[in-house]
Formats: structure tokens, C-alpha cells, sequence
């Protein structure tokens, strides 16, 4: 089974030119990030330009972002750079040292995201949430959790995005290749749920099955949209 060290970019390398060597990103959040000098932001590099896909519709406009997972503090000023000083953006983090990054990019409330009433409160104090980036323990039990509660609080039109799924194959996080708790058992689940009208079969999660109007798979991302799924329809137009 392979390490999160196995995948480390050597000290001293040139991490813009890699990034846009393997990935083309050159844009506004690869910038950044790479030329970050406070406190420590730590990515995969192919997320950026996944990142930048997703959220860059979010830009300049009115936005409620939660991050799960403050870890050292970083991530959260390079959102506050990226989405600009209107947003709302919020960390939470179980460990209560995180409180110190509190008003300083972003506000910051120590709980755990497997706690309901703990992430409502967050949410609420929020105004409400336009975009959930699930960083935090990584294990599938929270993140499934996680989704769960929070998927019903975010606003239509609105993006779920769960990063390090890599997780998902690993024992010591819940996972594993070909074990019930991968949580990509769930976006199987989820992408039935999709297609229920062909298959006739039911639906897995009805709290969330009209709702979910996109799914997206990345190396280690999963992406969610969250809009009304109609029932499909189709026509023809035209001349014979």
C-alpha cells in the first residue's frame, strides 16, 4: 500500500513550473498558492486546476464558503485571497488550537464535523453556505457524516467538494479497495440515485436524491452540484 510520503515533491523543486508543466495551471489560485509566504498551505498539485474549475464561478460575487479543516492556517488565507474581502468564509477544525487563526483570514470554530448541531450553528452563524470543501479527518465515517448534514444546509445552486479521497483506499482511514466503508461505495449510490428514473429501482439516499443534479470524480476529489433534478424529458424539433 502506497504513502502519503511516496508522492512528495523533492525539497527545493520548482513547484509553479510543475504545476503548469503537468496541469496548465497558471491562473489566479495557482498563483497564490505557490506564492504563498505565510503561514503553511499544503496541496496536491492537481488540485489546483480543479479548484480554479469549481470555484472560480464564485469569484467577485456574493459567496458563503466553509472549509472543514483548518490544519496550520494557511488554506484559509489563500481562499480569503482568491474569493476576496466580501466573502464569508469560515474553518472549522477539532483541534482547538486552530481558535488562534480565528480573525485573522477568516473566522474559525472549533467542533467536529460529525457534530450536527455543532455544523448548524457554524452554518446558520454563516447565513447560510454556498460551498462546503471537506478537508478534514479524511475518514470515512466523518465524511459520509459530514455530507449528510450538510448537503441538506447548502444552497441550491451550491458546491460539495471532498478532497484526499486517496483515503478511501487506505484501512487506517475507514477504507480500503473493495471494502463497504469506501466512500466511493456511496457515490455509487449516488450516481444510481441519478439514474433511478431508468432503472426503476428505488432510490439509496432520498434525502438527497432530487438534489443532486452532478456528480464529478477527480484523482482523490469528488465534486457534488446541488440543484433541482427534474425529471428528464425529451423532444424533437425540426423538419423530417
Amino acid at each position: 500500500m502506497s504513502r502519503i510520503d511516496d508522492f512528495r515533491f523533492p525539497k527545493g523543486g520548482d513547484i509553479a513550473a510543475d504545476i503548469a508543466a503537468k496541469y496548465g495551471a497558471q491562473g489566479a489560485l495557482a498563483q497564490i498558492y505557490v506564492g504563498n509566504t505565510g503561514p503553511i498551505v499544503h496541496k496536491w498539485h492537481h488540485y489546483l486546476p480543479i479548484y480554479e474549475r469549481y470555484f472560480a464561478p464564485w469569484r467577485n460575487r456574493p459567496l458563503r464558503f466553509l472549509e472543514i479543516g483548518v490544519s496550520k492556517g494557511g488554506s484559509l488565507q489563500m481562499w480569503r485571497q482568491y474569493f476576496g474581502p466580501e466573502a464569508v468564509i469560515f474553518g472549522i477544525d477539532i483541534d482547538p488550537t486552530c481558535a488562534a487563526f480565528d480573525g485573522l483570514a477568516a473566522s474559525v470554530r472549533i467542533g467536529s464535523q460529525a457534530d450536527a448541531a455543532f455544523l448548524a450553528d457554524v452554518v446558520a452563524e454563516m447565513g447560510g453556505v454556498d460551498v462546503v470543501l471537506d478537508d478534514g479527518s479524511h475518514r470515512m465515517e466523518h465524511v459520509a457524516t459530514s455530507l449528510g448534514i450538510l448537503f441538506p444546509l447548502l444552497a441550491v445552486g451550491g458546491t460539495y467538494m471532498i478532497e484526499d479521497l486517496h483515503t478511501a483506499y487506505w484501512p487506517n482511514f475507514g477504507g480500503g479497495l473493495g471494502r463497504r466503508g469506501n466512500f466511493f461505495n456511496e457515490v455509487r449510490g449516488m450516481i444510481d440515485d441519478m439514474h433511478h428514473w431508468y432503472h426503476g429501482q428505488g432510490v439509496i439516499h432520498p434525502e438527497r436524491a432530487d438534489m443532486v443534479s452532478g456528480l464529478h470524480v477527480h484523482d482523490s476529489i469528488v465534486v457534488i452540484d446541488k440543484a433541482q433534478a427534474w425529471r428528464p424529458t425529451h423532444s424533437q424539433v425540426g423538419q423530417k
